[in-house]
C-alpha cells in the first residue's frame, strides 16, 4: 500500500559519548545524513544543552531529520521523515548508526498518510477517548 511518507523512529545505543556531545560533529553527521539519502537541506537548527546532551532539526524539502542525544547513556533518538519516493529515510539511519559507532541501533518504520483505512482510524479514535 502506497503511503505520503515514510518515518523511521531510531534509537542508538552504545555511541560515542564525546561525539554525542559534540554540537557542530552533531549538526554535521545529520546534515551529511539527509545529503547521504538524496534530500534536500532548507534550514538547520541545532541546540547544546548543560550540562550535556545536543538536539536539532534538519528541515529537507522531504520533512525533517530530528535528533536528540543523552552523551551520559551513549544514547541518541533519532526520527528521520521523508515525503515521496526519492528519499529513503534507512541511507540516513544507517549512515548515523556508523558516524555514532553505535554497537546497535533499533529503527521501526511508520508508513503516513494512508487513506481509507478504518482501522488506522478506529486505534487513533480508542487512543483518543482513553485520555
Amino acid at each position: 500500500m502506497r503511503a505520503l511518507g515514510r518515518h523511521v523512529l531510531a534509537e542508538f545505543y552504545g555511541c560515542s559519548p564525546e561525539v554525542l556531545n559534540d554540537t557542530v560533529q552533531i549538526e554535521q553527521l545529520m546534515v551529511k545524513a539527509a545529503l547521504e539519502a538524496g534530500a534536500e537541506i532548507r534550514e538547520v537548527v541545532f541546540h547544546e544543552f548543560s550540562p550535556q546532551g545536543v538536539n536539532g532539526v534538519v528541515v529537507i524539502s522531504e520533512s525533517h531529520l530530528a535528533i536528540h542525544t543523552w552523551p551520559e547513556f551513549g544514547y541518541a533518538a533519532v526520527d528521520v521523515f521523508t515525503c515521496g519516493t526519492t528519499v529513503d529515510p534507512w541511507v540516513s539511519c544507517h549512515y548515523l548508526k556508523r558516524q555514532f559507532t553505535a554497537e546497535r541501533m533499533a529503527a521501526k518504520e511508520i508508513k503516513r498518510g494512508i487513506f481509507g483505512l478504518n482501522e488506522i482510524e478506529t486505534d487513533f479514535t480508542q487512543q483518543k477517548s482513553a485520555v
